[in-house]
C-alpha cells in the first residue's frame, strides 16, 4: 500500500491541473489563429481568387469544419495532450505518432519565431530608436516569461488580447458601414460582388484562392494540445475546436466582405503585406490606420505566445509517453 500511495503521489505531481473551461479554450484558439487573420493575406486571396475573397474563405471554412469535427472525435477518444502525436500514435503506429509529433513541434516553434520577427519589425516602426535585435530579444523573452507564469496567466492574457482585438474589429466594421452609407456609391448588385462577380468568376481561381484562405484557420488544432489542463476534456475539447473554427470563419468573412466593398474595384493597393491597414486608413483616416496597425501587432504577440504554449504542451505529452526523455520533457515543476 505505501508503494501504491507513493506511486499515485508521484503521478499526481507529474500531471497538469485541469483549470481550463470551454470559454478559455475558445479564446485560446481564436487568439492562436488571430481574429484578424484574413487581414495580412487579404490581397493574396483577392488576387488568386479573382476578387472572390469571401467565397474562398467560406469554402475553406466548410473544409476546415470537417477537419475540426475529426479533431473533436479524436479528442473525445483520447482526451489527453499531444494532439496529432497522440492520435496518430494510438490509431496507427507509435513511430508515425513520433514523426507527427515532431512535425507539430516544428510548426509550433516556427510560428513564435515568425511572430517574434514580425513584432520586432513592427515595433521598430513605432520606436525606431531601439535597434531591431533588441526588440527580438525583448519579444522572445516576454513570450517565454508570460507563459512560464502558468496556464491561468496565459488564459487571462489571451482574454485581454481577444477583448482588444474584438474592440478593434468592431471599430473597423462600424467605420466601414458608416463609410459605405455616407458614400452612397454602391448599387444593390454590387453587394453580391464579393461572393460572385460574373465578370471575373473562375472556379479554378476560386479554389486556388481557397487553398490560401485555409491559412486563415491554421491553429485551431492547437486547442487539443491543452487536453491535460482542460476540465471534462471529452466534452469540452470537441465543442471548443468546432466553435473556434466556425467563429473564425464568420469573422473572417465579415472583415473581407466589408474591406472589398470599401476599396474601389480595380484600384491598386499601396502595399500587398499591409493592404488591409490601408483600407482601414481609407475608411477611418490616419487614426484607424494606426489603430489597425497596432491591432495586428497585438494579434501577432498573442499568436506567438499561444503557439509557444502549444509547443511546450506537445513536448510535455511526448515526454509523458516516453517518446522523449521523460525526466526532462515529462516533468512538472512544483
Amino acid at each position: 500500500m505505501p508503494l501504491l500511495d507513493k506511486h499515485n503521489e508521484s503521478l499526481a505531481q507529474s500531471s497538469l491541473r485541469r483549470r481550463l473551461g470551454l470559454v478559455a479554450l475558445i479564446i485560446y484558439g481564436i487568439v492562436l489563429i488571430q481574429p484578424t487573420a484574413p487581414m495580412p493575406v487579404f490581397v493574396v486571396i483577392y488576387t488568386q481568387a479573382a476578387g472572390h475573397v469571401v467565397t474562398a474563405i467560406l469554402i475553406a471554412m466548410v473544409a476546415m469544419l470537417f477537419t475540426a469535427f475529426s479533431y473533436g472525435r479524436m479528442a473525445r477518444a483520447y482526451p489527453r495532450g499531444g494532439s496529432a502525436f497522440t492520435y496518430v500514435g494510438k490509431e496507427l503506429h507509435p513511430a508515425l505518432g513520433y514523426l507527427s509529433g515532431w512535425c507539430l513541434v516544428l510548426d509550433y516553434v516556427l510560428n513564435p519565431l515568425i511572430c517574434t520577427i514580425w513584432c520586432s519589425k513592427a515595433a521598430v516602426n513605432f520606436l525606431p530608436g531601439l535597434p531591431y535585435p533588441c526588440w527580438v530579444v525583448i519579444f522572445a523573452v516576454a513570450f517565454t516569461l508570460l507563459n512560464l507564469n502558468g496556464v491561468e496567466t496565459s488564459a487571462r492574457i489571451n482574454a485581454g488580447i481577444a477583448l482588444v482585438l474584438t474592440a478593434v474589429i468592431v471599430l473597423v466594421v462600424t467605420a466601414a458601414i458608416r463609410f459605405l452609407h455616407a458614400g452612397r456609391f454602391l448599387s444593390p448588385g454590387m453587394l453580391w460582388l464579393p461572393f460572385y462577380d460574373p465578370n471575373s468568376f473562375s472556379a479554378s481561381k476560386i479554389f486556388h484562392g481557397t487553398s490560401i484562405a485555409v491559412l486563415t484557420y491554421i491553429g485551431f488544432d492547437g486547442i487539443s494540445t491543452l487536453a491535460d489542463e482542460t476540465k471534462d476534456p471529452q466534452r469540452t475539447l470537441p465543442r471548443a475546436i468546432v466553435i473556434t473554427c466556425a467563429v473564425t470563419g464568420i469573422l473572417a468573412a465579415i472583415e473581407a466582405y466589408l474591406a472589398q466593398l470599401c476599396w474601389p474595384i480595380g484600384a491598386v493597393f499601396p502595399d500587398i503585406d499591409t493592404a488591409y491597414v490601408h483600407i482601414a486608413g481609407r475608411i477611418g483616416g490616419p487614426s484607424l490606420f494606426a489603430i489597425t496597425n497596432a491591432a495586428l501587432l497585438i494579434a501577432t504577440i498573442g499568436s506567438g505566445m499561444a503557439a509557444q504554449l502549444g509547443a511546450a504542451r506537445i513536448l510535455f505529452s511526448m515526454g509523458q509517453q516516453e517518446a522523449l526523455p521523460k525526466r526532462f520533457f515529462g516533468a512538472v515543476s512544483s
